[in-house]
C-alpha cells in the first residue's frame, strides 16, 4: 500500500552517482527517530525536507525500510537544517565551520540571500573573493541542476545524463528539454533516441509529428557519422533505417524526409542525404582544396626553380641523405600548394618533414606544425625538434555550453606560409574544413599519415579521399631504411599490413597464446605487472607499458582489463584516498586518460596522467600531467577521465609507447580487422606483446575491410569539380 512520509533528510548512508539510488537517515515529523528510506533520490542533500511516496518493506538484513517510488523536496528554511544542507558537501570549499559562519550572519535568509543576493558572502568574515566565486558558481550549477533532477523524475532522466546535461546547455538546459527533448541526442554523449523520445513522450509530443520524424532522420545519419564514420546515406538506405527506429512505416518517413529536405534540416545532394553541417563542410572543404591549388605562393615562387638534384644537394650538404622518394616528397611539397605524403613505419616521414623544415626556415619562411591530437602534437615536436601544436590550439579554439568558437578562420586566417599536418588519418571533414577555412590562399599545406591505419574516429575519410583524388598531388615512401629493418616492430607491421602473420622470433615481438578470454586477462596482468618487468627491468608498468585492446566490453575489454589492473598495479591502501566517481573507482596513483578536449582546464583529448590527489570535501581531483602539469577537476567534470591501464586502439590513434600488450579474442569479433592491429602494434617503439586466440590474430591479418566510409570529398575533387 503506497503512503506519503514527510521528513527531513539526516545523512545519506550510501549513493550511488550514477542512478541517484539512495540509502538515507529520514527524520519523519510525525513520529520520533530515524527510519532509512531506500530507492532513486537524485541529488537530495542533508538538511533538505523530503516529501516521499512509496511503502514499507521488509529488508531480510537491514529491517524495516522505506521504499520510495517517488520524492519532491524542499529546501531548509532553519538555521540548523540550512547549515547541514551546506555542510553536506553540496558545495566546494565550504564544511561545517565555514557553513556554520555563514549561517551566523544570515540565518534563515541564507538561501534567499544565494539565490538573490550571493554578492553578500563578502559580509562573512573568511571568505575571500576567490572562494566566493567559487561558491556563487557551485550554487548555480546546482540550483539549474537540481532542476533538471526533479525533471528527471517524472520524464526517465538518469542523473548522470542530467549532469551532462547541464554541461553542454548551462543554464538553459531545464527550458530545451522541455521544449526540444530530441535535440539531446543530437548534442549530449550519451543520450541515444529513445531516451529523447522517452521523454518527448512523455511531455505529450505525437509519434508521427514532423518533429518527431525530423529527429528520427537526424539521429539515424548521426549515428552513422558518429558510429561508422559515414558523412551522408543514400535516401535508400536511410529511410527504412529511421524507420526502424522511429516504429514507422517507411511511406510516413519517406515523407518526412521529403519535407526535412524542402525545409533545409537536412540536404540531399542526388542519392545522398546529408545533415546540413556536414554537408557544407564537405562542400567548403573541397572547395577550399581546389582553390588552394590554383593560387600563387611566395615558397612556389621561391623554389620553383629548385630541381630533385639542386634540392637534394643542399639537402646533403646539411647532413640528410634523403632517397629519391623523400626527395621527390620535399620537392613536392616546396612546389605544390596542396600535397599528400604518406608511408609506413620506418619509410623516413618524420627524417622528410625535418628536411623539409631546413629548407623553409633556411628561406626565412613561416611554417606551423600540427597534428589532430595533443599526444601527436608533442610526439611530432619531439621528432622534428620544432614546435608542433594540437590543430584545436592552432585554430585557437575555444568552447562554452553549445558554442563553438574558432579564433582562426577566413577572417583572421594563420599568418604563416606553410601548414604541415601530421597523422592526417586521424583528420575528420569537420576539423579539415575549419582548418582550411584558417588556411590563406597564398599557403601552402602538407597532409603527413600512414593511409593503412584506422580512420578518424570522426566522420569523414579525409586522407583516403585526398588519396583518391587525382588533383591532389601526393608521394608515397615505400623503402624502410637500414635503421629500422633490424625492428621485429617494424618488420612485423609491414608483413601485416601484406596481409601474413607476424613472426614472433624477434628480440622485440612476441606472442603468448591464451584463448580463453579470463584466461587471456589474467595474462595481459601477469605480462604488464610482472614478465615485462623481469625481462625488460628498464620499462616501468605504471608508465611504460599500454595496453591496447579492441573493444571497452567482456572479460578482456578495457573496462574489465582496468579494473584487474588497477587491483594488481594499485591497490587499496589507507594512505591512497579512493571515491568512485561516475560509476568509476578512482584511487590516488591510477593511470587515467582524458577523453576529450577541454581548453578551460588546458588538456586534450588523448593525454595521459597521474591521480594525486582526490579531496572529498571539496569534490575535486588533482592529475598530472607530463610529470609537470597538474590539473584540477571537479567531480562532475570527471566523465571527462578515464582509468587508462588499459584503453582501446582508437583512443591510442597518434600515440607512441615504449611498450604495448595486445589482447586478440575471437569474442572482439568484427572489431577485428588488419588496420586495427597494424595501428596498434605502430603505436609500440621497442616492444609489442600480442596474446590470445590464434584463430583472432588469424582473423585480424586476413580482414583487410573496415566498414567503407560514405562520404563526397573525393567526388568533389575530381577534375570535373574545377
Amino acid at each position: 500500500m503506497t503512503e506519503t512520509l514527510v521528513g527531513s533528510l539526516e545523512r545519506i548512508t550510501y549513493r550511488a552517482e550514477d542512478t541517484g539510488y539512495t540509502v538515507a537517515q529520514i527524520r519523519p515529523h510525525a513520529r520520533r527517530g530515524l527510519i532509512t528510506a531506500v530507492g532513486r533520490m537524485p541529488g537530495v542533500q542533508p538538511g533538505e525536507l523530503l516529501h516521499l511516496e512509496g511503502a514499507w518493506v521488509e529488508h531480510r538484513a537491514h529491517g524495516r525500510q522505506f521504499e520510495v517510488v517517488s520524492f519532491r523536496t524542499t529546501l531548509p528554511d532553519s538555521s540548523e537544517g540550512i547549515m547541514r544542507y551546506l555542510a553536506s558537501g553540496l558545495l566546494p570549499g565550504i564544511g561545517p565551520v565555514t557553513a556554520q559562519r555563514i549561517v551566523d550572519v544570515f540565518g534563515p535568509s541564507t538561501l534567499d540571500v544565494l539565490d538573490t543576493q550571493p554578492e553578500r558572502l563578502r559580509e562573512v568574515k573568511g571568505l575571500g573573493t576567490k572562494k566566493i566565486a567559487a561558491i556563487i558558481s557551485a550554487w548555480e550549477q546546482e540550483r539549474t541542476i537540481k532542476t533538471l533532477l526533479e525533471l528527471g523524475q517524472d520524464v526517465g532522466l538518469a542523473p548522470t545524463l542530467a549532469i551532462r546535461i547541464f554541461r553542454q546547455y548551462g543554464a538553459q538546459s531545464a527550458e530545451i528539454v522541455r521544449s526540444d527533448p530530441y535535440r539531446l541526442a543530437l548534442d549530449v554523449d550519451g543520450i541515444s533516441f529513445p531516451t529523447a523520445d522517452r521523454i518527448a513522450q512523455t511531455l505529450g509530443i505525437d509519434r508521427d509529428a514532423p518533429g518527431r520524424l525530423t529527429a528520427g532522420l537526424r539521429y539515424t545519419l548521426s549515428l552513422a557519422a558518429r558510429e561508422d564514420g559515414h558523412c551522408a546515406l543514400p535516401a535508400a538506405e536511410l529511410v527504412p533505417a529511421a524507420a526502424a527506429t522511429l516504429e514507422l512505416s517507411h511511406a510516413v518517413v519517406a515523407a518526412g524526409l521529403e519535407e526535412a529536405t524542402a525545409a533545409v534540416l537536412l540536404v540531399r545532394d542526388g542519392d545522398l542525404i546529408y545533415l546540413p553541417a556536414l554537408y557544407y563542410a564537405e562542400q567548403e572543404l573541397a572547395q577550399r582544396l581546389l582553390d588552394l591549388q590554383h593560387s600563387p605562393s611566395d615558397v612556389h615562387a621561391a623554389f620553383q626553380a629548385y630541381s630533385h638534384t639542386h634540392i637534394h644537394a643542399a639537402l646533403e650538404e646539411a647532413g640528410f641523405d634523403l632517397s629519391a622518394q623523400q626527395t621527390l616528397a620535399v620537392h613536392r611539397a616546396l612546389t605544390v600548394p596542396v600535397c599528400v605524403l604518406t608511408g609506413g613505419p620506418g619509410t623516413g616521414k618524420t627524417t622528410t618533414i625535418r628536411a623539409l623544415l631546413l629548407l623553409l626556415q633556411h628561406q626565412r619562411f613561416r611554417v606551423a606544425l600540427a597534428a589532430p591530437t595533443g599526444r601527436a602534437a608533442r610526439r611530432l615536436a619531439e621528432t622534428t625538434s620544432y614546435p608542433a601544436t594540437t590543430i584545436h590550439r592552432l585554430l585557437e579554439y575555444s568552447g562554452s555550453p553549445g558554442i563553438d568558437r574558432w579564433g582562426r578562420n577566413e577572417a583572421a586566417p594563420l599568418d604563416v606560409d606553410m601548414v604541415i599536418i601530421d597523422e592526417a588519418s586521424m583528420l575528420d571533414v569537420l576539423l579539415a574544413h575549419h582548418l582550411l577555412k584558417a588556411v590563406r590562399r597564398s599557403t601552402h599545406i602538407l597532409f603527413v599519415g600512414d593511409a593503412d591505419q584506422l580512420p578518424s574516429v570522426g566522420p569523414g575519410a579525409v586522407l583516403r579521399d585526398l588519396l583518391a583524388a587525382p588533383l591532389i598531388s601526393r608521394v608515397h615512401l615505400s623503402t624502410i631504411f637500414r635503421q629500422s629493418a633490424d625492428s621485429g616492430i617494424i618488420a612485423n607491421a609491414h608483413a601485416i599490413n601484406r596481409g601474413e602473420l607476424p613472426e614472433v622470433d624477434w628480440p622485440d615481438f612476441f606472442w603468448f597464446p591464451r584463448a580463453e578470454p579470463p584466461s587471456c586477462a589474467e595474462m595481459v596482468v601477469d605480462l604488464v605487472t610482472r614478465r615485462i618487468p623481469r625481462q625488460f627491468p628498464h620499462l616501468d608498468p605504471h608508465h611504460d607499458v599500454q595496453v591496447l585492446a579492441a573493444t571497452h566490453r567482456g572479460p578482456a575489454g578495457v573496462a574489465a582489463l582496468n579494473e584487474l589492473l588497477q587491483a594488481t598495479l594499485n591497490p587499496p591502501h589507507p594512505e591512497r584516498a579512493e571515491a568512485v566517481i561516475n560509476s568509476t573507482l578512482f584511487r590516488v596513483g591510477d593511470r587515467v586518460i582524458q577523453l576529450r578536449n577541454n581548453y578551460e582546464l588546458d588538456v586534450s583529448n588523448g593525454d595521459l596522467g597521474i591521480l594525486i590527489e582526490l579531496d572529498s570535501e571539496e569534490r575535486s581531483a588533482t592529475i598530472q600531467y607530463d610529470h609537470v602539469r597538474t590539473i584540477t577537476y571537479t567531480w562532475s567534470e570527471m566523465d571527462e577521465v578515464a582509468l587508462a591501464y588499459a584503453i582501446s586502439v582508437h583512443k591510442a590513434q597518434g600515440g607512441e609507447y615504449p611498450a604495448v600488450v595486445i589482447p586478440l579474442l575471437r569474442y572482439y569479433g568484427g572489431l577485428l580487422n588488419r588496420p586495427l592491429l597494424y595501428t596498434a602494434v605502430t603505436r609500440a617503439r621497442e616492444l609489442v606483446v600480442l596474446t590470445g586466440d590464434l584463430r583472432a590474430l588469424e582473423r585480424a591479418v586476413e580482414s583487410r575491410a573496415i566498414v567503407e566510409r560514405t562520404t563526397g570529398l573525393a567526388q568533389r575533387l575530381q577534375p570535373s569539380a574545377t
